[in-house]
């Protein structure tokens, strides 16, 4: 994926969870959040690209999102669809660190 670097944000979410919980923290990712935030998300100005993914070795779940600019990736903060999974993934005991969003500096080249 190739990006205008200009005013391009990287927007990261992490959240940690206890080891017997990966299976259950894995399907909730491949069902019920994917099914409500895709059509969500695509909704949003200025998106270029989502990705969820989960490292069952270190219990944790990721989200990265790719934005145009910081206004655009800062929709996620009120996004309805995504406050109510993470109220969700919280009450499965899902410990949230902050958002961080991140202005993209450089890129490799594809």
């Amino acid at each position: 994926m190739r990006v205008n670097t200009k005013n391009a944000i990287i927007r990261i979410s992490l959240g940690y969870f206890q080891p017997e919980q990966a299976e259950k923290v894995e399907e909730m990712l491949n069902n019920e959040f994917k099914k409500s935030l895709i059509p969500a998300i695509k909704k949003l100005r200025g998106n270029l690209g989502f990705f969820v993914a989960i490292d069952k070795e270190k219990n944790a779940m990721s989200n990265i999102s790719f934005w145009d600019t910081n206004e655009d990736a800062l929709q996620m903060a009120t996004l309805k669809e995504m406050l109510d999974s993470r109220t969700t993934f919280a009450t499965l005991g899902v410990r949230f660190i902050d958002i961080t969003d991140h202005q993209i500096l450089w890129q490799l080249p594809a």
